[in-house]
């Protein structure tokens, strides 16, 4: 995540938000009456923009019409005297001040959303709030489903956005940019809390009509087949338990994670090696074969994690407590990093 401040916003420190991002040269009668201060379509819109790089979509996600949008940016433009997006190639992209201001954005975001919430607590079934998750691609199959049907069920105005887990993950949680991450996250350790979901072994998935490959899939197959390794969830278990296992694996295909898997062993005589789970809901969803691995390949757990700064947060309970509820195997009580 690009350079910026994370701040846990309490009363006590809402007066040094406010001389970060105050419009400049206001120190006059007009500031102390809090004219100077950003307005929230103004936070929401630099948010927006940080994400989509688009005036278009931010402007779509906002429900207004873009000219509208375009007004907004420009007296934000005005107060934070910077351009803080400038077109490009690529879209929208952020100036170095844009950059250092976002964390700071978006941390009185969160803030402004806990206290309209502070009186009422959480109510899912009325609630607005947008929660982040990081995930793998994996999830996407095997968890957010669940998940989401969960959600439109029992609060059906809650907003999801989902982030990939990748080495800002941690910076992430504990700026408050994302809320929850589910998956296996290694390095996560001070300051984090975790919550065991359920463990996952590794299975091999085949064409159901393989010509070679029948009732059972040996070492011998296993070494003699071409296969698909996916550099996603565990990759680095499975890369290690082959090699301290000495198997000849021959790699036909690489792919950075599991977007048209399926379809590939569908069409393929070629196999893949990856967690039960997402191999079992895959299998499933194309009329796959399923084997047990026949390497020894260490399990692990899918857990969720969570920011300390974050646990008494009632929305993040919340949200929490429903993927407890949904993915949990065991009673397993949350562990402070």
């Amino acid at each position: 995540m690009p350079a910026g401040i994370p701040l846990t916003i309490g009363m006590t420190q809402c007066f040094v938000l406010y001389q970060a991002i105050k419009v400049p040269g206001m120190d006059g009668p007009e500031e102390r009456s809090g004219a100077a201060l950003l307005d929230t379509r103004g936070l929401r819109l630099f948010d927006l923009l940080y994400r989509t790089r688009s005036v278009t979509h931010a402007a779509q996600q906002l429900g207004q019409a873009q000219p509208t949008v375009s007004i907004w940016l420009n007296r934000l433009r005005r107060d934070l005297r910077d351009p803080l997006f400038v077109r490009t190639r690529a879209g929208m992209e952020p100036t170095p001040r844009a950059d250092a201001l976002i964390g700071m954005a978006r941390a009185a975001l969160e803030a402004l959303q806990r206290l309209a919430e502070a009186d009422t607590g959480f109510d899912p079934a009325t609630s607005r709030r947008r929660f982040r998750i990081c995930m793998t691609d994996a999830s996407h199959v095997t968890l957010l489903p669940r998940l989401l049907g969960r959600l439109c069920a029992v609060a059906p105005m809650v907003r999801v956005e989902v982030l990939e887990i990748d080495e800002h993950t941690g910076m992430r949680l504990q700026s408050g940019e994302a809320n929850l991450a589910l998956g296996l996250i290694p390095d996560l350790e001070l300051g984090f809390y975790q919550q065991s979901l359920y463990r996952q072994d590794w299975v091999c998935l085949a064409n159901s009509a393989h010509p070679r490959i029948a009732s059972r899939l040996d070492r011998a197959a296993y070494e003699a087949e071409g296969h698909i390794a996916i550099g996603s969830t565990g990759h680095q278990l499975l890369e290690a338990a082959v090699a301290a296992a000495r198997v000849q694996r021959r790699v036909v295909l690489d792919l950075p994670g599991f977007l048209g898997l399926g379809a590939l062993i569908q069409a393929t005589d070629l196999i893949a090696t990856l967690p039960r789970h997402t191999g079992e809901t895959l299998a499933a969803a194309s009329g796959l074969a399923v084997f047990p691995a026949p390497v020894p390949i260490p399990s692990f757990t899918v857990k969720q994690h969570w920011h300390a700064r974050y646990h008494h947060d009632v929305g993040n309970r919340w949200l929490r407590a429903l993927c407890a509820d949904l993915f949990q195997q065991h009673t397993d009580r949350p562990v402070g990093g």
